[in-house]
This record gives structure tokens, C-alpha cells and sequence, in this order.
């Protein structure tokens, strides 16, 4: 990972893992929250574990593919780690669109989990 700061490199390593989950079996998301973890989904919002996986596994795609653009990453003064993601995603037979996603990590029992993630697609209306 070269001169990569911690916090981009755990930032990285997290961004990669939940994208691999996602493409590939979102029923497995589970272990990377904490049951007090909220999700803003297109700005719904849904608080826990068990409800975050639930909408996550009920979008209307069988198969989906993400590709990152770009990441950055930012420790917090309170030793979390903010991740900001750009990217594009292909659901099924649908059009490739653009999305954003922000991941608040954090470190507990030694390991890092999200307690705040929030998404949007990129899509913007012109008329």
C-alpha cells in the first residue's frame, strides 16, 4: 500500500471488501454493521443491523457490478474514519449511472465496522 496513511489504508481495505460483498452476496453485509448502524438509502433511512441488510438484500436487481472512481478517506478526531466514495454501478440490464457513498467507520472489539453509511444515485434532471 506504499505511503498510504493508516486511515487510507483501512479506508481502502473496507471500501473493497464491502463492494466484493455486495456484488457478489449481499445477505453477508450483516457482519459489517453493529446494531446501532443507520443507513440513508436515497434518503430513507433505516437504523440497525437487521434493517439495513433487509433493504439492502430486497433491491430490485439480481446481479449488479460496482466500480469505483474514486475514494477518500479522513480520520476523525474521535479516531473513526470517514469514507467517501464515487462510482459507477451496472444493475442487471439497466444503464451504467453514477453513485456516491459515505461510510463512517469505526473500530470496535477490534475490528472495523460502519456505524453510518448514506447513498445516492447520481442522477441528475435537466428541464
Amino acid at each position: 500500500m506504499g505511503d498510504k496513511t493508516i486511515w487510507e489504508q483501512i479506508g481502502s481495505s473496507f471500501i473493497q471488501h464491502y463492494y466484493q460483498l455486495f456484488d457478489n452476496d449481499r445477505t453477508q453485509l450483516g457482519a459489517i454493521y453493529v446494531d446501532a448502524s443507520c443507513l440513508t438509502w436515497e434518503g430513507r433511512q433505516f437504523q440497525g443491523k437487521a434493517a439495513i441488510v433487509e433493504k439492502l438484500c430486497s433491491l430490485p436487481f439480481q446481479k449488479i457490478q460496482h466500480s469505483i472512481t474514486a475514494q477518500d478517506h479522513q480520520p476523525t478526531p474521535d479516531s473513526c474514519i470517514i469514507s467517501t466514495v464515487v462510482g459507477q454501478l451496472k444493475a442487471d440490464e439497466d444503464p451504467i449511472v453514477g453513485f456516491h457513498q459515505m461510510f463512517l467507520l469505526k473500530n470496535i472489539n477490534d475490528a472495523w465496522v460502519c456505524t453510518n453509511d448514506m447513498f445516492r444515485l447520481a442522477l441528475h434532471s435537466f428541464g
